[in-house]
């Protein structure tokens, strides 16, 4: 006997179609828009952006940290509009607008009319991370959109029960695994959520499976390059919970979860969960609240980033703005209804609040240099974006002191990937060619054997002593805002007569 979510028509109970808030949710993505365009010329080149920089020169079908769409979208913007921030920058701001867009559509698709519908954008806009991390070109910008464009096409497969949207849902997730490889831990959860709870038939629809081919199909290519370099990007999740030691690790998890969804964000997250566990209107989709709560112990127990979660905010978002307008709409007391409009109200403005104490408007002489490593990690978006331009001033200096001989045999080690990302994007043309075994960059190649002087920018002395006769410094950069170990306080040295050629050297140097 099958039960009302196994059926292959739509559930009787299911709401009908809802108008859609289309002046009010376009204009606050308008809104969101100009604030991210405004933001993205304020200051400098974000350190992945560097490095994006540099693997779209080096174009491949695999990376060690990631796909190859973000050097492919890097590598036609500096193409087209060379060294501008806001066409390198343009594609984030592109789908965190449409994903402002497609959370309201998600609310209808609830059920949600035009209050809900424009709470949700509202939510979504007005969350410091959700909205902010477009201000630069990074892998979780596009990711968490392509998320959110996902998760509206199965809620309105539930409704619908056209296949054809499951076959997009999987077109979208072949491009986001070239992005990033997390999508795989929403499906996984997906898939248990309606087992469990229906609808059942979702994992038994043929054009799923349809879509399952084409995704494998198309990371076939990235597959074999992560094989042939061994798997270097499932090695980056010892680093990735390493770092979180600077956020609180997994005990700050779940509020710091909580806190990025930005003060409206906070209460619609939370409340739409619920909704999505408990609300009689949204049985249908519980198994996408099933799904949430999944993936959230997944991230916390691995170790994850506490933001590898926020592709699941638009949609809770919904769930949570459906269910409190509905609630509002129910209650009998005037009183009670202008209290939780003016609560709303006053969440939306302290959001608003939060959102321009994240936006760069600050001059850079105002701003206070990070006290201690906690700090700077906290603060990574903003003095990520400093200290470029000196760090390869510093270089080009550094490599003209050599001689003539020690320039002709010459090539740049940098400590870091950013580092390499920055020299090779803004000193390319004065400088030899730039290597770093850290990261991604040390996939790109190391040094020629031919090369005997090195400039090296930064790195652990000792393990330099052991590879160079020759040590000597010959430049030191310590900007006042910046990152610390990639333009604060960084030597740079003269490193001179190899003990031990590169092609044996390099792969004991790299590290992710």
């Amino acid at each position: 006997m099958t039960t009302k979510t196994d059926t292959a028509a739509p559930p009787s109970d299911m709401p009908a179609d809802r108008p859609f808030a289309t002046g009010p949710v376009l204009g606050v993505a308008a809104v969101a828009a100009v604030v991210l365009v405004l933001s993205a010329t304020r200051y400098g080149y974000f350190g992945d952006e560097l490095y994006f920089l540099a693997a779209g020169r080096r174009l491949s079908f695999g990376y060690a940290d990631q796909g190859p769409v973000l050097p492919l979208l890097a590598a036609l913007a500096d193409t087209v509009a060379p060294g501008s921030l806001v066409a390198l920058r343009l594609p984030a701001i592109v789908v965190t607008v449409v994903a402002v867009v497609v959370s309201a559509l998600i609310a209808r698709e609830f059920g949600g009319g035009r209050p809900a519908q424009v709470l949700t954008a509202v939510g979504y806009a007005t969350s410091p991370f959700l909205l902010m991390q477009a201000k630069n070109l990074s892998t979780n910008a596009i990711d968490s959109a392509l998320w959110v464009l996902i998760t509206w096409l199965i809620v309105r497969w539930v409704r619908t029960r056209r296949d054809g949207l499951l076959l997009a849902a999987a077109v979208v997730t072949a491009i986001d695994m070239q992005v990033k490889w997390l999508i795989p831990f929403f499906w996984i959860a997906l898939a248990i959520g309606s087992l469990s709870f229906g609808p059942r038939d979702l994992v038994r629809r043929p054009l799923l499976w349809v879509g399952g081919v084409i995704v494998l199909s198309v990371s076939i290519p990235s597959l074999l390059w992560q094989a042939a370099h061994g798997w270097p990007q499932l090695g980056l999740g010892a680093v990735v919970r390493e770092e979180q030691q600077y956020t609180g690790g997994q005990a700050m998890f779940v509020p710091l979860a909580v806190l990025i969804a930005g003060a409206l964000g906070a209460v619609l997250l939370c409340y739409g969960v619920w909704a999505l566990l408990r609300y009689e209107t949204l049985r249908p989709y519980r198994f996408l609240g099933v799904s949430t709560v999944l993936l959230l112990v997944v991230f916390l127990v691995s170790g994850g980033r506490v933001y590898y979660l926020a592709g699941m905010y638009g949609m809770v978002f919904a769930a949570g703005s459906v269910a409190l307008v509905g609630a509002v709409q129910r209650t009998g007391s005037r009183r009670r209804r202008r209290i939780l409009l003016g609560s709303g109200a006053a969440l939306a403005a302290l959001s608003l609040v939060l959102i321009a104490g994240s936006t760069p408007w600050q001059n850079p002489g105002d701003i206070a240099p990070p006290a201690n490593d906690t700090e700077a990690a906290m603060n990574i978006g903003l003095f990520g974006e400093f200290g470029w331009p000196e760090l390869a001033a510093a270089a080009v200096a550094a490599h003209r002191s050599l001689t003539p001989a020690e320039q002709a045999h010459s090539a740049v080690l940098a400590e870091s990937y950013w580092q390499a990302g920055a020299l090779d994007q803004l000193a390319r043309a004065e400088l030899p060619e730039v290597h770093s075994p850290s990261r991604g960059f040390g996939y790109f190649g190391a040094p020629a054997d031919s090369a005997t002087t090195m400039v090296c920018v930064g790195g652990d002395e000792d393990r330099m002593r052991a590879q160079f006769a020759i040590l000597e410094p010959i430049g030191h950069v310590d900007t006042r805002l910046g990152f610390l170990g990639n333009t604060l306080d960084v030597t740079l040295w003269k490193c001179a007569q190899p003990r031990r050629p590169w092609s044996q050297v390099w792969p004991e140097w790299m590290h992710l």
